[in-house]
């Protein structure tokens, strides 16, 4: 009896184990190959640029741009709408600069130098969670793939080890 009930905690071991996702953090390059700078043909290429991405809680975005030319500054909906600074969460002046997104929801991003953002350096993205919910400013965990690695791999070599000491 015992024997059986080694084996079976030995196999929801092996089970959790299994089930157990790791998750990688994607940094995606604002603009790819263009980087962060003003539109000089498509005043909505970073709108069509952020269409065919998924951001997560946990992605990482990078603008490239060369410092005393442009900025990026975190606003609100209105200071993106309006072009404005006036609503500013966040600023940064020296380039390149990473960014994480931290919360679901929309987040928007302009360059605060004279005429940029009107001429299209502005940015829209949509936010998720792990689960898909867009539910604004709902934080979800940092997905941290050593971590994620650590426990999965654990949990694989005590069940390996539990069943073969069990057998």
């Amino acid at each position: 009896m015992g024997r059986k009930s080694s084996m079976a905690t030995a196999a929801v071991f092996v089970v959790l184990a299994s089930t157990l996702t790791t998750y990688a953090s994607t940094t995606y390059t604002v603009g790819d190959s263009i980087g962060w700078q003003v539109p000089t043909s498509n005043s909505n290429l970073y709108d069509d640029w952020a269409d065919n991405k998924t951001f997560v809680v946990g992605d990482d975005l990078l603008f490239k741009f060369i410092t005393g030319e442009h900025d990026v500054a975190e606003v609100t909906e209105p200071g993106y709408d309006a072009c404005t600074n006036t609503d500013t969460i966040s600023i940064d002046n020296k380039g390149p600069v990473k960014i994480t997104l931290k919360r679901t929801g929309d987040h928007y991003f302009i360059c605060t130098y004279p005429g940029h953002c009107p001429a299209g350096q502005k940015l829209k993205v949509q936010v998720r969670s792990e689960t898909g919910d867009t539910t604004p400013g709902v934080l979800s965990p940092p997905r941290n793939v050593a971590s994620s690695l650590v426990v999965t791999n654990s949990l694989v070599f005590v069940s390996i080890a539990t069943f073969v000491l069990l057998c």
